[in-house]
């Protein structure tokens, strides 16, 4: 059986925890700071984690060697 590889797409847009979590970059950052709030650019800062069931869906189909 061959093996497995890691989508490319996935390994740029998330990053594993120590304890196995999923990190991601909040969405809506990119461009058209202007039409959002102050508090919406302020909370959108950082790195957030996955919720579970969509961290095993990610790491069980997109990051299978993570």
């Amino acid at each position: 059986m061959p093996k497995l590889k890691t989508k490319s797409s996935a390994k740029k847009r998330f990053k594993l925890t120590a304890t196995g979590k999923v990190k991601r970059a909040h969405a809506g950052k990119r461009h058209g700071m202007i039409k959002r709030t102050n508090k919406q650019i302020r909370n959108h800062r950082g790195t957030a984690v996955v919720f579970e069931g969509d961290a095993r869906k990610i790491i069980k189909n997109y990051l299978p060697n993570a």
